[in-house]
């Protein structure tokens, strides 16, 4: 699972801290407040890019096996590993909630792409 932030949500919130007496000395975390698969990404990036995938199941061990022969145990712990966050204390102090979706924001980082 990954956490993801669309830039507008970003600039958002980082606007609602500047501007909440709330926010002084706090650390927030930040995302679209909805998680996805590795492999949902890759659907929805394909989708908001109008092309194909073809995907094929590996199993994690295998992954994690071949890293580690080239010696990159820790890149396989990155890639592979969960990377979710909880801001449930950004939305709860702050009254924030991500003001656009996570396809939105995929489609206006891709808007360009041709």
């Amino acid at each position: 699972q990954r956490s993801l932030i669309a830039l507008d949500n970003l600039v958002d919130l980082i606007i609602t801290c500047l501007d909440h007496p709330k926010a002084v000395n706090q650390i927030f975390l930040a995302s679209d407040g909805r998680d996805l698969s590795t492999t949902d990404l890759l659907e929805k990036l394909s989708f908001t890019m109008k092309k194909n995938l073809k995907l094929f199941y590996c199993p994690l061990s295998i992954l994690h096996f071949c890293f580690e022969m080239f010696g990159k145990k820790q890149l396989s712990n990155r890639i592979l590993g969960s990377l979710q966050l909880d801001i449930e204390k950004t939305k709860n102090i702050l009254g924030w909630s991500p003001p656009i979706s996570q396809e939105e924001g995929l489609r206006r980082c891709f808007k360009n792409y041709t």
